[in-house]
């Protein structure tokens, strides 16, 4: 693997890739720093070696077009309070301003450059772009999974103009262990817990998933699909028709592997999409028409969190049992959060990934509890599916 563990950066500028697709309020002001904190082990490691730091990242999603609300001005606070060193802006991330600044830094030195995606070349992973992003650094270093199954010229393109001196930041390197470690992992029982609204955005994964677990939990809005296609009654749930003969091929696939699939038993259903409809549970194979399935119920609780979780010794766990973003409908994801809190405490290996189920544990302040929280969302599912991410590709290339 291309660390930088063991490498000297002195007197070299490191161009770093980074993931700071941050929150920010009408203010300005950068309500959550967690993925500013998670590239600092990579930043710290350059400059302790005598390297100076160019850093670079796109946020928010907008479309080449300069906007304030999505400028990268708004993290250089945070960033400089984080590192306890000035960090200099660059109103652009290409051009002679960006140019002149980085080519003049000294060891030690911090240049965050202007959000990549003001320029639409970035998404479209323009290698001109790439080689003019190129030019701010002596090495590159890619320290964002949550974009490494992208082909966008600071992901995947660029690394091609540093020859041997191209690396994996600590926290992508720390990433593609620790989903490997569940993967590869001889602790047994191994379970997966997959969840959100969609089929057809995991169904892949599933059925790779069907290879290295013993167990799987499906909930959300997914699990209507997999009810209707064992025949039963889902009301107006959420489901995909286009994906109830997969469903039934993929549970005939578990069976076949030995893989136990854990449906739930119940659900809490609503006669309307909202925090405030009337709410009842019942079987989730016997909704009525008119009414839909928004959490799982007390019945698959207990049974997933006694007779599943608190079993296995390997978990990952990928998207929410309900709409956790209203409060009625939160009770489900909160017990399988605190259920792979237990889990973790009584020894096992849990892994937690994907943009909701992350936010999830963040909401109920357990994010510190479980044994890893990865950053990625889509580069979490792709490298699961055993896809080769651009973005990796390209620096073993």
């Amino acid at each position: 693997m291309n660390s930088i563990k063991n490498i000297s950066f002195a007197g070299q500028r490191t161009l770093i890739r980074v993931d700071f697709n941050v929150p920010i309020d009408s203010d300005g002001i950068v309500t959550d720093t967690t993925r500013i904190k998670a590239a600092l082990p990579t930043i710290h490691q350059i400059l302790d070696t005598g390297g100076s730091v160019v850093i670079m990242s796109h946020l928010g999603r907008p479309k080449a077009e300069k906007t304030n609300k999505l400028s990268l001005r708004h993290l250089v606070k945070p960033l400089s309070e984080l590192l306890d060193k000035d960090v200099q802006f660059v109103a652009d991330c290409i051009g002679v301003e960006a140019a002149n600044v980085t080519s003049a830094m000294k060891p030690g030195d911090v240049v965050l450059l202007e959000n990549l995606r003001f320029h639409a070349e970035e998404k479209a992973g323009n290698d001109a772009f790439a080689e003019q992003l190129a030019q701010h650094g002596d090495c590159y270093v890619n320290d964002a999974f949550g974009t490494a199954h992208r082909d966008h010229a600071s992901t995947s393109r660029i690394a091609q103009f540093f020859n041997n001196k191209k690396y994996f930041g600590l926290l992508l390197e720390k990433e593609m262990e620790a989903i490997d470690g569940v993967i590869h992992s001889n602790e047994t029982p191994k379970l997966a817990i997959i969840g959100g609204a969609k089929v057809s955005s995991k169904i892949t994964v599933i059925e790779k998933l069907l290879d290295t677990i013993d167990a799987i939990i499906i909930g959300g809005g997914m699990a209507y699909t997999f009810v209707k296609a064992k025949g039963g009654k889902i009301g107006n749930s959420l489901v995909e028709d286009d994906y109830l003969e997969m469903a039934s091929d993929l549970l005939i696939k578990a069976q076949e592997k030995n893989v136990t699939v854990h449906l739930p038993r119940d659900t809490v259903a609503a006669d309307e999409f909202n925090n405030e409809a009337n709410r009842r549970t019942v079987a989730i194979d016997a909704i009525d028409e008119g009414w839909m399935g928004l959490d799982i119920g007390p019945s698959s609780i207990s049974y997933f969190q006694e007779d599943v979780i608190q079993k296995a010794q390997t978990i990952l766990w990928n998207g929410p049992m309900g709409v956790f973003e209203m409060k009625n409908f939160q009770k489900g994801t909160i017990s399988i959060a605190q259920a792979l809190v237990e889990a973790t405490e009584n020894g096992a290996y849990t892994l937690v990934g994907g943009g909701d189920s992350v936010a999830a544990l963040n909401k109920f302040e357990l994010a510190d509890k479980v044994s890893y929280v990865s950053t990625g969302g889509g580069a979490l599912l792709e490298y699961l599916e055993g896809k080769s991410l651009p973005g990796i590709k390209a620096i073993v290339r």
